[in-house]
C-alpha cells in the first residue's frame, strides 16, 4: 500500500499584482492533493493554470499564504534550504549558455547539500556522482564540456545532477519541451526506468498531455489555480473535461499501450 510523501494542505497563494496593470492577479485557491511514494505523478493544464505557480511553492520558491505542504510528515516552512534540496530534485527545461563546466562537474554541483559548509568533494560525492551518469548514460561524457552536448544530453546532465542528490522526490519541468522524438522517446523510458528500479517519486510537469498519459499514474489538471480533476489518466484526460478546461475541441482515443490518446480537431473552411 502507498503512503503520501507530498501533501497539499488547501494552499492557497496569489501574486501582488502593480496597481497600474489592469486585470486580475493570478490566485491558487485551496489545491488539496497528494503525490504517492514511488508513482509518478504529473501535473497538466493549459497555460495560466498554475502548473509553474505550484511546483515553486513546493521547491519553496514562493510561499503558500494559506494551507500547507506536507514532505514526509514535515511541514516545509520548517526545512532548511539544504534539508529541502536533499529531499527534492529539480530538473530545469535547460542549463544556462554559456556554461563553463564539464558534464562531471556539473553532476558533482548536486552534492552541495550534502555538505553545504565544505568547499571540496569526497569519495562518497565522487561515487554518488558516478552512480548518477552511469544511471543516466553519461559516464563516457564526463569529461566533456556541456556547451559541446546536445540537447538530449544536456537534459540527461541535468537529471544526473537532481540524482546525484539522492532526493526522495524528482521534479521536472517540461523535461520534453525542447527535444526531438528520439531524445523525448528516450527520457520517457529513463524516467520510468528510474521510478520501476529505484521506486523514485516523480512529479512531472508538462504540456503534452499524451507524455503524462504514457508516464504517469495519476494526473492533476489544473484550472486557473483550481484543480479540475486529479486520477489516473483516464479520469483526467476526458474529451468534454478537456474541452471545457483547454476551450478547444478534441477526440481522446486509446493509444497501442492502452491509455489515453489526445488529439485536437480541426475544421475545415
Amino acid at each position: 500500500m502507498m503512503s503520501a510523501l507530498v501533501e497539499f494542505r488547501g494552499v492557497g497563494f496569489a501574486y501582488a499584482r502593480p496597481a497600474e496593470r489592469a486585470g486580475r492577479a493570478f490566485a491558487m485557491r485551496d489545491v488539496s492533493f497528494t503525490i504517492e511514494r514511488a508513482e509518478i505523478f504529473g501535473v497538466v493544464g493549459p497555460n495560466s493554470a498554475g502548473k509553474t505557480s505550484l511546483l515553486r511553492l513546493l521547491t519553496r520558491v514562493l510561499v503558500p499564504e494559506r494551507g500547507a505542504i506536507m514532505l514526509d510528515g514535515c511541514d516545509l516552512a520548517t526545512l532548511r534550504p539544504w534539508e529541502l534540496a536533499r529531499a527534492v530534485g529539480v530538473v530545469p527545461q535547460e542549463a544556462p549558455r554559456p556554461f563553463p563546466f564539464t558534464v562531471e562537474q556539473l553532476v558533482l554541483m548536486g552534492r552541495y547539500p550534502h555538505a553545504p559548509r565544505r568547499f571540496f568533494e569526497d569519495a562518497t560525492d565522487a561515487a554518488a556522482a558516478r552512480s548518477a551518469m552511469l544511471a543516466t548514460d553519461l559516464l563516457p561524457l564526463a569529461r566533456v564540456p556541456l556547451d559541446e552536448l546536445s540537447g538530449g544530453e544536456r537534459q540527461r546532465a541535468l537529471l544526473a545532477r537532481a540524482l546525484a542528490q539522492e532526493p526522495r522526490l524528482l521534479v521536472l519541468d517540461e523535461p520534453t519541451a525542447h527535444l526531438d522524438l528520439r531524445y523525448q522517446a528516450e527520457t520517457a523510458v529513463l524516467l520510468r526506468r528510474l521510478n520501476r528500479e529505484r521506486d523514485m517519486t516523480i512529479l512531472l510537469v508538462s504540456h503534452d498531455l499524451n507524455l503524462a498519459a504514457e508516464l504517469c499514474d495519476r494526473l492533476v489538471l489544473l484550472r486557473a489555480g483550481t484543480i479540475a480533476r486529479v486520477g489516473a489518466p483516464a479520469e483526467v484526460l476526458e474529451a468534454g473535461l478537456l474541452e471545457e478546461v483547454f476551450n478547444c475541441r478534441v477526440v481522446v482515443d486509446k493509444s497501442a499501450s492502452g491509455r489515453p490518446l489526445v488529439q485536437l480537431t480541426y475544421e475545415r473552411g
